[in-house]
């Protein structure tokens, strides 16, 4: 061989074996990409968590065979259309949504990507999807009925409470979705109840104090917090709140009762996010939404906290007691 076509043999060579590795990573299958929409998720790890356990239940492992971008809001809705524009930027093959504004700003942000939702508000009314049973579009999920709830709280809040006639109710306004079927239904069953209800918009943390601080002027005797994102993300301030104000209050998850809240009326939230994760799964096999019915609760929950009633020097009924699904003592 002569020297010009042994240098021209050896470069042929090095340039094949530089090329191999390249060609070796192209045919490697890519990870496939989730994104995970919501409010303050790092105050959700527990349903994180769960979630994980639905997707593992379809074969899927965070950092093994597929990948997942975490976008929150940090509790507010305002920044949701923009991060959910960028996970469609990111070319996710699906979205996973947690609470109605994240819903909502996935849908408008892409009609192709397969979205699965968490929703109290009813996936219909919003334009999620056209029905229940075959959800037409890229839009699947879990409707938890938190708005439906509204009345039997209030009901079993004045059930515990048949002397407390002042009721404060909180809302948030930004959250339309959930906020305005409960100023509708709090109305109507606090009229029936002959309660005098009045609400307070909260939309951020600081206005959660506010709402607090005016409760003095007015002196309600029970509290009744509406479903919502915002006071799920902030219940451990909101159930502090009401333990400094000595107000008796019903919440929409146990969550909050776990925490130090007095009584919860509503669906296992930790199982929706199970479910959610099993529909994720199931479409990155390739199942389309249409074909996957957007689920409803079947089972409802009544936790009571037996030490916050002490706290509160409330006398709980054995009859009602006995109704509660668990008694935190």
């Amino acid at each position: 061989m002569s020297g010009i076509r042994r240098r021209e043999f050896i470069t042929l060579l090095g340039g094949a074996a530089a090329a191999w590795p390249l060609a070796a990573r192209a045919q490697q299958p890519t990870m496939p990409l989730i994104g995970f929409l919501g409010p303050a998720l790092d105050r959700r790890r527990h349903w994180l968590a769960e979630f994980g356990k639905g997707l593992g239940a379809e074969g899927f492992v965070e950092g093994q065979n597929v990948t997942i971008e975490y976008r929150s809001a940090n509790g507010g809705a305002e920044g949701l259309p923009e991060l959910a524009t960028d996970l469609v930027r990111r070319q996710v093959a699906v979205i996973f949504a947690s609470g109605p504004p994240a819903a909502a700003a996935a849908k408008r942000a892409t009609q192709t990507i397969p979205i699965v939702f968490v929703s109290g508000g009813d996936p219909v009314q919003m334009g999620l999807v056209s029905s229940f049973h075959r959800p037409s579009g890229n839009v699947t999920g879990f409707y938890f009925l938190a708005t439906e709830l509204v009345a039997k709280r209030l009901a079993l809040l004045h059930e515990l409470l048949p002397r407390a006639t002042r009721v404060a109710v909180l809302v948030n306004p930004s959250n339309v979705a959930t906020a305005e079927p409960t100023v509708r239904d709090v109305a109507i069953v606090g009229r029936a109840l002959s309660l005098d209800i009045q609400v307070y918009n909260v939309s951020t943390r600081g206005e959660l104090d506010a709402a607090f601080a005016a409760f003095s002027s007015w002196g309600p005797e029970a509290l009744f917090v509406a479903p919502d994102p915002l006071f799920n993300t902030e219940r451990a301030q909101l159930v502090d709140l009401a333990a400094r104000h000595a107000l008796p209050a019903s919440y929409f998850q146990r969550d909050h009762v776990e925490g130090g809240g007095l009584m919860s009326y509503g669906p296992d939230f930790a199982d929706f996010y199970r479910q959610a994760g099993s529909y994720v799964g199931r479409l990155l096999k390739g199942v389309r939404p249409a074909d996957l019915p957007v689920q409803q609760p079947s089972k409802f929950e009544l936790v009571i906290n037996l030490k916050t009633a002490k706290v509160l020097a409330l006398s709980i009924p054995p009859a009602f007691l006995a109704r509660a699904d668990e008694v935190i003592e």
